[in-house]
């Protein structure tokens, strides 16, 4: 048995995995990886793009708005960080089900990269991918549609803005003769009023846009894997600058973000007998994952902190052969994440 898991694992550097469902006859055994636990670390950032409004350097004097930016300008920001686990195949749990004149459990579901699924059935088990909600920018409407021809035409960009600004101190003078019921026409009913201040408000905000300018905020994600094999402390596992986002582990033009991880696993690692060896060679081998606590840390800030499972803090058992006898009818649904099992059926 030593020897065929070994040379499984050096097939499956390969590239070489069983098929996802065996057909009692081709060949002598099923070929099965146990999983082991992948960190996957989702770092969201926000890109801020900042483009400067035509009468920036007016806005102090016609709108009495003060420190506003006449450059363009983009930093990053770091809005949230998540972290999930997965399962990859780990080449030294690679296994071979022998098949038996006496038993069933030659029906066998494994993932794309060989991992065990189910036994006598089909898993319904789908990773999902998480859905966070990403900032997008706003659609910016061209101020030119709301301004007069008197605007227009101004021999200046100085008169332009002084008319520009009038023009705003007229929409807020006719929003409030609204409000306060002074206007010469008035809307019929609340949708009329709630449709005209509406049109109103997005005139205003987009003509002074022209002054104050517009920032536009777009969020992306950036995964970054870390495969543990013991304890981690402080480990980079990303860098971040403001000016150019977020970077890989060994580019020094950022500052580290850490992953920290220690075994919170209460029980001990059991201590196997060579009977329970012997009985693991003629059953089916899945893994009883332990407890792992994670926690990202930047600029001496924890972002994301809990506990997770990992295989690399557990242990392996095994499924007796006798489950799989014709009399019978054994049906075991694993997590491929984990290896563990999530049900077993018999009838």
């Amino acid at each position: 048995m030593r020897k065929a898991i070994i040379a499984l694992a050096l097939l499956a550097s390969a590239g070489t995995y069983a098929q996802n469902h065996y057909t009692p006859g081709e060949g002598e055994g099923i070929v099965y990886f146990l999983p082991k636990t992948q960190i996957m670390v989702d770092i969201i950032a926000t890109r801020v793009d900042f483009r400067p409004g035509e009468f920036g350097l007016y806005a102090n004097r016609y709108l009495k708005l003060n420190n506003v930016r006449t450059e363009p300008e983009t930093h990053w920001e770091i809005k949230d960080i998540k972290v999930r686990t997965i399962g990859v195949p780990d080449s030294t749990k690679a296994y071979v089900m022998k098949l038996k004149d006496k038993s069933l459990d030659s029906n066998i579901e494994l993932t794309d990269a060989g991992i065990v699924k189910a036994i006598n059935t089909t898993s319904n088990y789908e990773e999902k991918l998480p859905e966070y909600e990403l900032e997008k920018p706003e659609k910016h409407e061209n101020a030119r549609k709301y301004m007069t021809e008197d605007i227009l035409v101004a021999g200046s960009t100085a008169k332009m803005a002084e008319l520009t600004a009038r023009e705003i101190y007229n929409i807020r003078d006719s929003k409030n003769s609204i409000l306060r019921g002074q206007a010469e026409t008035m809307p019929k009913d609340g949708a009329s009023l709630k449709l005209i201040i509406g049109q109103l408000d997005r005139q205003e905000r987009t003509l002074a846009e022209t002054f104050s300018g517009v920032t536009d905020r777009t969020d992306k994600v950036f995964t970054f894997a870390v495969t543990p094999e013991d304890n981690l402390n402080d480990m980079v596992v990303a860098r971040f600058s403001s000016r150019l986002g977020i970077l890989s582990p060994d580019n020094l033009a950022g500052e580290p973000i850490y992953i920290s991880l220690s075994n919170a696993s209460s029980f001990p690692p059991p201590v196997e007998s060579d009977k329970k060896k012997k009985k693991k060679n003629d059953g089916v081998i899945y893994n009883i994952p332990g407890k792992g606590r994670a926690s990202v840390s930047f600029q001496g800030k924890k972002r994301w902190e809990g506990e997770l499972q990992f295989t690399q803090f557990g242990y392996t058992e095994v499924l007796v052969d006798g489950l799989f006898e014709k009399k019978v009818n054994t049906r075991v649904i694993f997590n491929p994440v984990t290896g563990g099992v999530i049900k077993i059926d018999k009838d």
